[in-house]
């Protein structure tokens, strides 16, 4: 399902949409603005019957990395 996590510039509230189509204005839920911005968001995919998350702390991928910002090791 396209849900896209966006950011209002007006009061600055982070909140995820479900966009069915393109064209679609977006508005903040908290004050009602237009001015929202979609935010790049880590992804999940599903192999098998298990789902693997990318960017997240807990996947395999990261498994070796001590950092905890994912995109410093580039997994």
């Amino acid at each position: 399902m396209p849900i896209y996590e966006f950011e209002c510039g007006q009061c600055g509230e982070d909140f995820e949409q479900l966009i069915l189509g393109s064209g679609v204005v977006v508005q903040c839920p908290k004050c009602g603005s237009k001015d929202t911005k979609k935010k790049m968001s880590a992804c999940a995919f599903k192999t098998g019957s298990s789902f693997k998350a990318t960017g997240s702390k807990s996947s395999s991928a990261c498994s070796g990395c001590t950092s905890t910002n994912c995109s410093s090791c580039g997994s």
